[in-house]
Parts: C-alpha cells; structure tokens; sequence
C-alpha cells in the first residue's frame, strides 16, 4: 500500500501559471500537464505532482485550486477552502477508481453556498500506514473518516469532497425525484469475533469442519 504519494489517473489539466511563479506573477497564463500523482501530509491540503510536456518538467505540491480543465477563468472562480472540504487525515494514502459510479452525474454540495455538476475521476481515501507508530489521526475512525473524491466540476475546476457532500445520479437507477438523505454518521466500529455471549470458541479442536456435526455413511 501506498504511504505518502499514491499515482493519480493520467488527467489532462491547465495549471494557473501563478501557482508555479510562487503566486508572484503569472496571473491569467496557463501551462498544460497531466496529473501524476497526490500526497498526504496531516493538516494540509492534497499535493498534487505534475507533468508539463512543455518543459518536460515535473511540479510537485500544488493544492487542488491550481488546475482546470480548460485554459480560461470559470466564471464562478472557487477558491481552495470550496474545493477541497477538509485536510488530509494521515500520511497513508491510496487512489481507486470506483467504476460502478465511474460514469454517473456528480453534484457537489459547496462550502460557500449552492451546488455544481460534474464528473468523476478518483478518489483518495487516508489511512493509518505503520500500525507500530502511534495513530494521533482519525482516519481510521468511522464518526470521522473522510473519502476525497475528485470530481471535475462543470465550471472547469476539480474538487475533492466527502460522500456526504456529494449527490450521484444514474439515469437508469436513481428516481426522477430523488430521496434527501437523513442518515446518521456512522460511530461503530463492526467485528465479527468479539462478542462473547454469542459466537463460539474453536481453540479446543484440530478438525478441519469445526461446528459442523458429524454425519454417518
């Protein structure tokens, strides 16, 4: 598993000129490249690595708010705290690509106010990487546990958001007039083997279908 940096899907973006000048100048220019991977560091925003054809270069540790989709201004321009919800939750960090989803509608939820449409292209899930090193994060905590999902909004921006900040929708699956969701966060950690009033003890035998009873020929 990945600690620190996961690989990201091959996305084409346009990063703001600004953000690899170090926010001196640069304003209004855009440098094409393709995403190459993200890293996790606790407290801060994802960082993105990137490749720039033009230069052959690569750039590291760009927040989300430096890419687009096209090279032009969206018209309702978000800044980083409505693009990505929350920090990163610990230095584990994986990418998966959730097919089932891959092709449906995204709606986000914004910080600011309002939603926005778009499209699917990862997410990025923390975890707890060395089990011998203290865990002082949260991301192993259901009440607290937070995916990233990136979505390619319909303004040109990406985001990174949480599942309860995001609405999917399938046309073939999901109603004409969907449901809004009254769930509750999830706060129970689930196991299968320690509830002792109710499941069975196997260290006292060897055979090879324990709890099954025998049958005769």
């Amino acid at each position: 598993m990945s600690t620190l940096v996961t690989n990201l899907p091959a996305q084409h973006v346009w990063v703001r000129k600004e953000y690899l000048r170090d926010m001196r100048d640069g304003h209004g220019e855009y440098v094409k490249g393709v995403w190459v991977s993200a890293k996790s560091i606790p407290g801060r925003a994802l960082y993105f690595e990137t490749y720039l054809p033009e230069y052959g270069a690569m750039f590291d540790k760009l927040p989300i708010s430096a890419f687009l989709a096209r090279p032009e201004l969206p018209e309702r321009d978000l800044p980083l705290t409505d693009l990505q919800f929350w920090n990163c939750m610990d230095y584990g960090i994986v990418a998966v690509q959730k097919q089932f989803v891959g092709s449906m509608l995204f709606e986000a939820r914004l910080r600011s106010g309002g939603t926005m449409r778009g499209s699917y292209v990862c997410t990025l899930d923390n975890y707890h990487p060395q089990p011998d090193v203290v865990d002082y994060s949260t991301s192993e905590t259901p009440s607290e546990h937070k995916s990233m999902t990136i979505v390619e909004l319909e303004n040109g921006q990406f985001c990174a958001y949480p599942n309860n900040r995001l609405r999917i929708f399938d046309a073939s699956l999901t109603p004409a007039e969907p449901k809004i969701p009254d769930f509750l966060c999830s706060t129970i950690e689930f196991s299968v083997e320690h509830d002792a009033a109710q499941i069975e003890r196997y260290g006292d035998t060897d055979a090879y279908m324990y709890g099954a009873a025998p049958t005769e020929e």
